[in-house]
């Protein structure tokens, strides 16, 4: 159940058409750049107060607690200053840096500004999230926002201070203002990381498991209406999915036509070393579908949980 390509028609929005290695067309859709945007502003204001509250707490440990003593900040020799302030770009520099790489590169593939908001990154391969992948859109992202930014504020300061600046401001607002508008030029809202790390942006299934599915079909009955065969899965052949999976399967036998449901039987049987009958494809998803989704809340409640088969 992983995805090989992706594709969309023209004109169909934020909607795109997942076609996954056994050649299923599952649908998808696209963050919208609002919910984007908004991501992104919720993490920087994460890491700013962060920031902020640190340098209060080392603030008032180093006013409130040295102050008088052998280890005062205001009597330091002024090499102790001066690696306190390298101290202090090197813990901003990690906490930027560190904050965005840690949590996208995680089974969730968002930081929380995207989970707040119902997003996360993805391969536009389809495969897993490369490292390199991620470290790239992050520092692309600095390079088309965040550094324009910056030297304009600094150019704007300089300016106030009576120095003569030039046309540099106009020239980092343009810089700024292409990298902005970049997600606006392309129908998949790919900004300039995203094209280079090979990564869109997608809105996240919901988490909770539903709850109708394990009360149908063979799942509820115990045994197909058709064969009349029972289907029990071991804790290994279960193992092999996870939440992801179970999700994409519940909306398959809710969507899919009987063909499509064929094709995922004979994926499954392949995973756990099954031989795949004929015939009786929804009886064996269902059956499948009840055992997971049973496991895997059976493991939520020992605080265990696996996001997704490579979890």
């Amino acid at each position: 159940m992983n995805a090989a390509t992706l594709g969309g028609r023209p004109g169909s929005g934020r909607q795109r058409v997942m076609i996954t290695p056994e050649g299923l067309a599952l649908p998808i859709a696209l963050a919208s750049r609002g919910s984007r945007a908004g991501a992104l502003i919720l993490d920087v204001m994460i890491i700013v107060f962060g920031l902020i509250a640190f340098q209060l707490l080392i603030t008032w440990i180093a006013g409130g607690l040295l102050e008088d003593t052998a280890f005062d900040p205001s009597t330091a020799p002024r090499g102790a200053q001066e690696f306190l302030q390298i101290l202090l770009v090197i813990v901003v520099f990690l906490a930027w840096y560190g904050y965005f790489l840690a949590q996208e590169l995680g089974p969730r593939g968002a930081t929380l500004g995207k989970r707040v908001v119902g997003i996360r990154i993805a391969a536009r391969s389809g495969g897993r999230l490369a490292p390199e992948a991620v470290i790239a859109r992050n520092l692309l992202r600095d390079i088309e926002l965040f550094y324009p930014l910056i030297i304009i504020v600094v150019l704007l300061i300089a300016n106030a201070g009576g120095e003569e600046i030039g046309p540099l401001p106009w020239v980092a607002a343009g810089w700024f203002g292409l990298f902005l508008l970049f997600p606006f030029f392309n129908r998949d809202a790919l900004r300039a990381g995203d094209i280079i790390a090979g990564t869109w942006v997608v809105e996240t299934p919901r988490t909770r498991l539903a709850a109708t599915l394990s009360t149908e079909g063979a799942a509820a009955r115990g045994a197909s209406d058709v064969t009349g065969a029972r289907y029990d899965f071991g804790e290994a052949e279960l193992a092999v999915y996870g939440e992801k999976e179970l999700q994409t399967l519940e909306r398959m036998l809710r969507e899919s036509p009987p063909e499509a449901l064929a094709a995922v039987q004979a994926t499954i049987c392949r995973k756990i070393g099954w031989e795949p009958g004929a015939g009786d494809e929804r009886a064996f998803l269902e059956a499948f579908y009840a055992q997971l989704r049973a496991k895997l809340e059976g493991d939520m409640r020992f605080g265990k949980r696996k996001a997704d088969k490579f979890s």
